[in-house]
């Protein structure tokens, strides 16, 4: 039987502590599997599932001064159980990452591999946050970002994923981990309308 309570575990990932917080929803999922690292994406992924009703999965190092940087592709599901739950009860994964690229202060990053996806999260940020350009040209996304790493959990649910990589600006807003609101209030409509895309049939299928 799916769970339906949240729960927490404590894993080592390359020999770095961490705790991993699955709150069980629908068949959408946000990740956060930096949420020490990257500031504002462990908020932003609790936030806009809580207000969508759909999965999050948040990795944080608690009581880590320095918080150690795993990337993504090692991050495998065979070393954390409620990833490898998160993976099973998701269709698709919206996987929150933070960037400081300095020539691109405003923009947000779509990469993974469901590029559907990302040009329905684009859509959304556009009508929301036009102040915050979202790139989902893979050839135009920094190699670092683009999220394409066949062992990456974004691309390792059913319909994959998007790989979503926000300036500090719009995951924090300038203080604390905080996201700014218009942010929170952009990804929930995107993320809304992943989930009736993915009821609809085949459309997100790449």
């Amino acid at each position: 039987m799916a769970r339906s309570e949240p729960a927490e575990e404590q894993v080592v990932i390359e020999g770095v502590p961490m705790v991993a917080a699955l709150v069980p929803g629908d068949g959408i999922g946000l990740l956060a599997l930096h949420g020490s690292n990257e500031g504002g994406t462990a908020e932003l992924a609790r936030t806009v599932a809580r207000r969508c009703g759909a999965t999050s999965l948040v990795f944080t190092q608690p009581g880590a001064r320095r918080p150690v940087h795993v990337t993504s592709p090692r991050m495998a599901a065979d070393r954390c159980a409620l990833l490898r739950e998160f993976l099973d009860r998701v269709s698709l994964t919206v996987s929150l990452h933070g960037h400081m690229r300095p020539g691109a202060p405003r923009t947000v990053f779509l990469g993974g591999g469901n590029r559907a996806a990302a040009r329905v999260l684009a859509e959304a940020l556009a009508a929301h946050v036009p102040h915050f350009p979202a790139v989902t040209d893979l050839a135009a996304i920094p190699s670092a970002l683009r999220g394409v790493h066949p062992r990456n959990p974004v691309n390792l649910t059913r319909l994959g994923g998007v790989q979503v990589e926000l300036p500090l600006l719009a995951r924090t807003g300038g203080a604390a981990d905080l996201p700014p609101g218009e942010v929170v209030e952009a990804l929930a409509a995107g993320v809304t309308e992943l989930g009736r895309a993915a009821h609809r049939g085949p459309g997100l299928t790449g």
